[in-house]
């Protein structure tokens, strides 16, 4: 809940994960800035907040970006803990993207999330392109949902299809989950050990994030 000096009910950290180039910078853009651009690919860990309002409630969303490259992966897998919603993406005309999913970042999520109530939502991107050009179908998408336990959109980064609603869906359903609701005091400690990390790391990769 909200505490002393603060403006919001609740403070949620939001993490985005799967293979680079499924387009995880530019969904988050499009939902925090409402405009799109064909970013780089991530070098280790970004993230961003939002200020919405559901429910009555006024939230403080965190979302992080995470890389989606191996050699990042120790570096990234901090950022798990504490994450009340953890989004899933993957390319809708990249098959390779959606079987990671199962062998890759479920695993990483079981691993790494230190809230066994955590809110899983897949995202299909891309769905602006071609149609000939995608080789995932929504029904395969809807089965995986379905099988480990997701929420479920097809979205586009570049039009902005399902951006607000994807993200919306997952905030009401963290809101509706009383144990992702407690206090979130120890969560904002959390929030600001992982920044300072995220400098850390930022600093010893030398590199620059372009989201």
């Amino acid at each position: 809940m909200a505490g002393p000096g603060n403006d919001f009910d609740h403070l949620f950290k939001i993490l985005l994960v799967g293979n680079s180039g499924v387009g995880k910078s530019s969904l988050l853009l499009r939902f925090t800035a409402s405009k799109f651009d064909d970013l780089s690919p991530t070098i280790g860990v970004d993230f961003k907040v939002k200020m919405v309002s559901l429910q009555g409630k006024r939230l403080k969303l965190t979302i992080w970006d995470t890389a989606g490259q191996e050699r990042f992966r120790t570096l990234t897998s901090t950022y798990y803990r504490g994450a009340q919603g953890i989004i899933l993406v993957y390319d809708v005309t990249r098959r390779a993207t959606f079987t990671d999913l199962s062998d890759v970042w479920l695993k990483e999520v079981d691993r790494f999330s230190t809230n066994k109530d955590c809110i899983k939502m897949l995202i299909g991107n891309k769905v602006d392109l071609e149609e000939s050009e995608r080789v995932v179908a929504k029904k395969e998408g809807i089965a995986f949902a379905r099988q480990h336990g997701c929420l479920f959109l097809e979205a586009s980064a570049k039009t902005s299809i399902n951006v607000q609603r994807c993200f919306d869906e997952l905030v009401h359903k963290i809101l509706d989950t009383p144990s992702l609701t407690a206090d979130t005091a120890q969560l904002e400690t959390n929030l600001l050990r992982s920044d300072q990390m995220w400098d850390q790391g930022y600093l010893a990769l030398g590199g620059v994030c372009s989201c």
